[in-house]
Order: structure tokens, then sequence, then C-alpha cells
């Protein structure tokens, strides 16, 4: 990676010249505290194995607050925050974002962990989160020492039209993208109070009261624009090419619920596109929507523990 060709070029300069101890440390660790990046923050806490948590589509990190919590005794936490959902936008404003976002962790990961010569961290990701850590698995995989995807697809367009392409979707991706980004600039509504319903849009990311009205105040807070490009990339991006490349075991939490799809439908619309990837194991998580962590949370904390101690 950049950093460490860097720092071999260097050593070998200095050695030249008679400057370097034969005893050179590594490169140290990124601080505890939050690591200010141009795309994203990175908060970093705890000690131990390093553990990368990416949230997904306008999510702030808070949607790992308990996942943190259950863990930071044990593990060194990397909690990423994309600009835009949570906080300022930033240059996540304008142009791609999935596509630089995953460029900036896998080279915090390096230049932070694997410089440091500690091992490649796990990564834990969510929806959009969970597509960039597959991205970084096949395409610096030095970078990971093992995934785990949180109800997420290499291509999401499977998910609504079988056969989908990349090319199929762009037309109609682009257009929500933009009835999305025209939302930017309005007055903001008010605070989220009251459960939009099982039946609304935001009964897909929850199927509980509480889950919806949360997962729908961090959507009313986000960028407009940050959530439009995000969107349109992910729909935009297939994955599924690339899966030979992906030398980390991988790990997939998917969704079920009897009232959105029965078990074998979940099954089949999740388990068949990962079968590109050498080390895949699948594990349906019953009674939850999207958002695993909020509707099964101590299914999803035993998940994560099996998971950290394979």
């Amino acid at each position: 990676m950049r950093l460490r060709k860097f720092l071999g070029a260097a050593m070998a300069l200095a050695a030249m010249l008679g400057l370097a101890s034969p005893n050179a440390r590594a490169a140290e660790p990124c601080p505890t505290g939050l690591v200010e990046g141009k795309r994203v923050t990175i908060d970093v806490k705890g000690s131990g194995p390093d553990v990368v948590l990416i949230p997904g589509l306008s999510s702030p990190r808070a949607v790992w607050d308990a996942t943190a919590a259950q863990l930071k005794d044990r593990y060194r936490l990397h909690i990423v925050q994309v600009r835009g959902f949570g906080d300022a936008a930033g240059i996540n404003a304008e142009g791609p974002v999935l596509e630089p976002v995953m460029r900036e962790i896998a080279d915090y990961i390096n230049d932070c962990i694997t410089d440091a010569d500690r091992p490649a961290p796990a990564i834990i990701g969510h929806s959009t989160g969970a597509l960039t850590g597959l991205m970084i698995a096949a395409r610096a995989p030095d970078e990971v020492g093992k995934l785990m995807i949180v109800d997420a697809l290499p291509f999401i367009g499977t998910l609504f039209v079988p056969g989908a392409t990349v090319a199929s979707v762009k037309p109609q991706a682009a257009q929500m993208a933009d009835m999305m980004r025209a939302q930017h600039g309005r007055a903001a509504p008010p605070p989220v109070v009251a459960d939009p319903g099982i039946d609304s849009p935001l009964g897909r990311m929850s199927n509980t009261a509480a889950g919806r009205i949360q997962i729908a105040e961090w959507t009313r807070v986000s960028d407009a624009r940050v959530t439009a490009q995000v969107f349109y990339d992910v729909m935009t991006t297939d994955m599924r090419g690339e899966l030979g490349a992906v030398r980390a075991p991988v790990t997939l939490l998917y969704a079920q619920d009897n009232g959105a799809l029965p078990a074998a439908a979940a099954k089949a619309a999740f388990e068949p596109h990962y079968a590109g990837v050498a080390n895949f194991t699948a594990h349906m998580m019953p009674g939850s929507r999207h958002f695993i962590m909020i509707d099964q949370p101590q299914a999803f904390a035993e998940a994560v523990e099996a998971f950290l101690k394979e």
C-alpha cells in the first residue's frame, strides 16, 4: 500500500545515508479519539484487536452505539461516519461518494492499522457500509482480516428485479436520486416523534415503532445531496464480478420477517449472490427487517461475538 511503499523507500534511502537504525520501529497506529478525514470521520476507542464499523445510507455512527458498548473493553474500535450523515457534507456534497469513501477507509486502515504492524482488522458493515467493506475486501484485500456483511448484496438491483444490470437500473436510479437531491435547501421538517407505521417506507427498515422513529430522524437530519448520491452510487455498483478477489472470510447476516418475506424467499434473495466468495457463511436473522441491530439486538450481539471469535 502507499504508506508502506513510501516508508520502505525512505528507509532504504536512510540506510544508504547511514541514518537508519537496524531496530527502526514500524509506524505508530492512529491515536484514540476522532480522526478527521476528507470524506469520513472515524472515532477510535478501546483497546485490543481492531474492528472497523461502517454504517449505512443516511446513518450516523450512532447506529453502532450498542455494538460499541458491547465491544469497547475488548477491542480497538474504529467507528466510521460518512460526512453528510450526521454532520456537514463537506466535499461529499458533489460528485461520486461511495468509491472515494471506500478508498479513504482503505487508506486509513493501511496507515493506522496494517502499516503499524497490527493484523488486518475485522470489518462490520451495515447496508451501504457492508457494500463498502466488500469493495475494500475485493480491491484492497490486505486491509481486511474478515468481513461481516449486515443485510446487503453485491448488487442491490437484483433485490428488486431478477436479472437486473447496472445499465437497466441506471435511469430509474438517476431519477430517484434527482428527487432526493431536490429536497436540499428546503425547510427542514420537524423532528420525528410519531411512528411512521409498518406500512410506510420506513416499515421496510424496522419492525418496531422505536426503530422506525429513530431511522426517520437520522434520515431527516442527513444531507439530501449526500443521501441522493450514495443511493445512486449503490444502485449502480455491481461487485458480483469481483467476488473472486475477496480472500477474507465473509459472514452474511440477512433480515427475515414473516410480515415482509418468507424464510425461503429471503434465503433465495441473499445467499446465492455470494457464490463467488471462497470462504462464506450466511445466517438468516428471523424477526428483523433491514436494521437487524435495532430489531433483534440480542441476536445481533451474539452473532457479532461469534464472528469476532472465529
